[in-house]
């Protein structure tokens, strides 16, 4: 469904991500571990297209993508949500929601944020609060929720446990797994948490100073000690 092949990524003229290549199936998900300013999040402003692409190019159902603009690849089912505040914070959770579907005619706008409210209870009861008086983890969920409301089916999350206590961290990577399961969802997981984001994932790839590392099994990255304690910090498997 994805391909991305030998991505470069910069801004401007300075090349951050260097030669990126791997393939992602729907269904799966692919964690992007590695240590700060490895290029994490670069390459997924890159294929989602709000960084330059300087080579290489991004394949999507079969189609090259690489040039199309972002508003271009949420039509065709990418979603993109980025390490900043991805919630409008005066407004409320409906708002925020009817807000993300605007390009909807209105009755069916309004069907998707019943559906969207059905998949994320935590929701339900908030809808007239607005944004600012969540906790982080609703926040959060909201966010994942704007991102669901045009039906995806490829999912790209930057951080987005960052900040959050690990008993919210983990409820908030269960709901991605419950999703990608509902929707058969492509899910690519940049996140600091190696651990957790290895741990629910299907592959993974370790980014070291915008190059690929590693690209193969979550699993066994996890398990194997020399990568995980030298890039990653874990000393220990489980």
């Amino acid at each position: 469904m994805l391909l991305v092949e030998n991505l470069s990524v910069g801004y401007g003229k300075m090349e951050v991500v260097h030669g990126v290549s791997f393939s992602l199936s729907r269904g799966r998900v692919l964690a992007i571990v590695g240590p700060n300013g490895s290029g994490k999040s670069t390459l997924l402003k890159g294929i989602f297209g709000t960084a330059s692409v300087l080579g290489g190019r991004v394949l999507y159902d079969g189609v090259d993508v690489t040039k199309a603009p972002p508003h271009i690849k949420v039509s065709l089912g990418m979603a993109y949500l980025p390490q900043v505040k991805g919630v409008f914070e005066e407004l409320t959770v409906r708002e925020n929601l009817e807000l993300a579907l605007m390009s909807l005619p209105k009755d069916e706008g309004w069907e998707r944020v019943e559906e969207v409210l059905e998949l994320f209870p935590e929701l339900k009861g908030l809808e007239d609060r607005r944004a600012r008086t969540l906790s982080g983890g609703e926040r959060q969920m909201l966010a994942i929720a704007m991102s669901m409301v045009k039906r995806p089916k490829l999912l790209m999350l930057d951080e987005p446990t960052a900040a959050l206590a690990p008993k919210v961290a983990s409820a908030l990577t269960k709901k991605i797994l419950e999703l990608r399961g509902s929707y058969n969802l492509a899910v690519i997981l940049v996140e600091q948490n190696a651990r957790l984001a290895l741990k629910i994932s299907d592959e993974a790839l370790l980014m070291v100073s915008g190059e690929v590392k590693y690209l193969g099994s979550s699993e066994e990255l996890l398990s194997n000690s020399n990568l995980a304690k030298v890039y990653l910090g874990l000393s220990r498997v489980g």
